[in-house]
């Protein structure tokens, strides 16, 4: 299964990547996180749907120096196989 969310608020500059990173690795999840260029982080990430739904709970709050103010998501059937959860950045 798959997750994909876009979050908002205060959450570039905080370690918020790097954070979701390190919680998506510790539910075994594989996928993304990166900065886009409107402020806002785009994730996405695979595995079952019982973690998926650890990592979206966690995405609503984020790390304690974030302020998220909101999160769009949706979950897919389909997986892209991905290798290991990583950190884009352009």
């Amino acid at each position: 299964m798959k997750l994909h969310a876009i979050i908002e608020g205060e959450v570039q500059g905080v370690g918020f990547r790097w954070h979701t990173q390190r919680r998506a690795e510790s539910l075994h999840l594989t996928g993304w996180v990166k900065n886009l260029d409107d402020g806002r982080v785009e994730v996405v990430a695979e595995g079952n749907k019982t973690d998926l739904e650890q990592l979206l709970a966690w995405l609503d709050k984020g790390p304690s120096n974030a302020a998220v103010t909101g999160v769009e998501s949706e979950f897919f059937d389909n997986e892209d196989g991905f290798d290991g959860f990583s950190i884009i950045t352009d």
